[in-house]
């Protein structure tokens, strides 16, 4: 064999590798996909459909599942807050391991009802990982990724939050026939598996797992990044209308009763699945800009539906289309903010950090106002989805005024 055959052979034979670059980069996809499914889908979502047998069992009343309720999103800021720090301190890889380790002793400990305030910290660590997860799963494996693959490998990515939504609809009532205790344990069991299975799937070294240098030239904030993080958060607001009170707005605000309710929740959890595959494929194929845009515009949409038509049809569109939209605009944000901040990983991942944490103060915020708002107006709940419309459309609008800004500049 010629040096000439030798080097096409080896050449060849290196392409064909199970190890190649592209092969890799799907391993780290479904790790990351295990990792939001674990700290996000099942951590967060599973907690829904286990509501009435926690207060039928009498393990708590029905105002404690609520504050229980919002333990996950109160940890869930604190873990989108200390997500760089915990990082810097053992590495973005460990951290995602132990993140996910963490969840899945939560379930295991959430089986045996203590007490009010053991249930209430293992809800708050719960959301905790899934707060961390966010920050730093995409940000571990977007580098090793090619830039015309960021959006469908983000997607996949966060395709995990959607398998959670649909798992809460489907798996938790057929773990609830076992019982209470059982469907805690059978989560914990399915996390276990889930985190054992992506352990070695990770990148063998992150890029810059390490404390930012102080001697890192600083980096303005554009007013581009600025505007993205606020419509992240008004994103999160417009989201809360569905995720929150779309299943009780059927069973009892239109009489419909809670199988019913039930069954708008698997749309949109199916909704969420295939959500983040293709947003993520349009921002791949139009930038990440113009598909963002088009997001608010179709979500905006889709929230403010329920106001103009409760017929079945338009309930089925909107709760399928937000259900998409709720770990869709994952991957478009994080494409943008890889458009916007091109060459600095480290400010890459600082950004996305920034921008988890507005997502979780106006999602925590809105959760807590829309229940007053719901409280003090007789139970109104198509106020509730015009506000969330109305979080879409301001969010698009400033969108346009920044175009239109920099336009004229």
């Amino acid at each position: 064999m010629t040096n000439v055959n030798t080097k096409q052979y080896h050449e060849t034979r290196t392409h064909l590798r199970p190890g190649s670059p592209s092969q890799q980069t799907w391993r780290y996809a479904v790790a990351g996909l295990s990792a939001s499914l674990v700290g996000l889908g099942l951590a967060r979502f599973s907690y829904t459909p286990l509501i009435p047998a926690l207060i039928a069992a009498k393990w708590f009343s029905a105002s404690d599942v609520v504050y229980l309720g919002a333990a996950n999103l109160a940890g869930y800021l604190a873990g989108a807050l200390a997500a760089r720090v915990v990082a810097a301190r053992i590495g973005a890889i460990r951290a995602l391991r132990a993140m996910m380790g963490l969840a899945t002793l939560s379930f295991f400990a959430s089986s045996a009802p203590v007490s009010f305030i053991w249930f209430f910290a293992w809800r708050f660590l719960s959301g905790l990982t899934g707060g961390i997860i966010m920050v730093l799963a995409a940000s571990v494996i977007l580098p090793h990724t090619s830039p015309s693959r960021r959006g469908i490998v983000g997607g996949v990515i966060f395709a995990g939050v959607g398998l959670g939504v649909a798992a809460s609809g489907t798996l938790v009532p057929l773990l609830l026939q076992q019982g209470l205790q059982q469907s805690w344990c059978g989560l914990g069991v399915l996390s276990a598996v889930l985190t054992l299975a992506s352990w070695w799937n990770w990148p063998a070294e992150a890029k810059t797992d390490g404390a930012p240098s102080h001697h890192m030239k600083q980096h303005h904030t554009s007013p581009a990044v600025r505007v993205l993080l606020i419509q992240y958060g008004l994103n999160a607001v417009a989201l809360v209308p569905h995720m929150v009170f779309i299943v009780d707005f059927v069973a009892r605000g239109l009489g419909q009763g809670i199988a019913a309710g039930s069954h708008y929740w698997v749309l949109y959890g199916l909704g969420a699945i295939a959500g983040p595959l293709v947003t993520g494929h349009l921002g791949d194929r139009s930038g990440f800009g113009p598909a963002l845009r088009a997001a608010f515009l179709i979500e905006a949409a889709a929230v403010l539906l329920p106001t103009v038509s409760t017929a079945p049809a338009s309930l089925i569109v909107s709760s399928i289309v937000v259900g998409g939209f709720t770990p869709g605009i994952v991957p478009l944000v994080l494409g943008r903010i890889h458009e916007l901040v091109p060459h600095s990983t480290e400010q890459q991942r600082a950004t996305w950090s920034h921008a988890t944490t507005s997502f979780a103060l106006f999602q925590a915020a809105a959760a807590y106002g829309f229940s007053w708002i719901y409280a003090n107006t007789g139970g109104d709940y198509l106020v509730l989805f015009a506000l969330g419309g109305g979080a879409a459309v301001l969010a698009l609008a400033l969108d346009l005024g920044l175009a239109l800004a920099t336009r004229k500049a």
